[in-house]
């Protein structure tokens, strides 16, 4: 299995300033463990809730940061490389 690297986009960075601390806390914790185990090893976490989104949405994966606020990703590979690119830190709206 190819390793991951995530990349968090400048949407996601400006985001992340105005959650709280822990939130953006979690999220860096979660981002170094698909770093150092890979992305399809951390998905096995059940506290993370990884799912594929629908719709609008689809082709999309999203994170559970705390029961309120999500991340919302993306992911390309290729043989060499599992790419995750966060493209948004958002308060979950029910």
């Amino acid at each position: 299995m190819p390793p991951s690297k995530v990349i968090i986009a400048a949407t996601a960075e400006k985001q992340l300033v105005k959650v709280p601390y822990f939130i953006r806390d979690k999220l860096y914790q979660w981002v170094e463990r698909v770093e150092e185990f890979g992305i399809n090893e951390i998905r096995r976490i059940k506290g993370f809730h990884d799912e594929p989104l629908v719709g609008t949405r689809n082709g999309q994966r999203s994170i559970r940061l705390n029961r309120s606020y999500r991340a919302i990703y993306i992911e390309t590979s290729s043989q060499e490389l599992i790419l995750i690119k966060i493209i948004e830190v958002t308060n979950h709206e029910y």
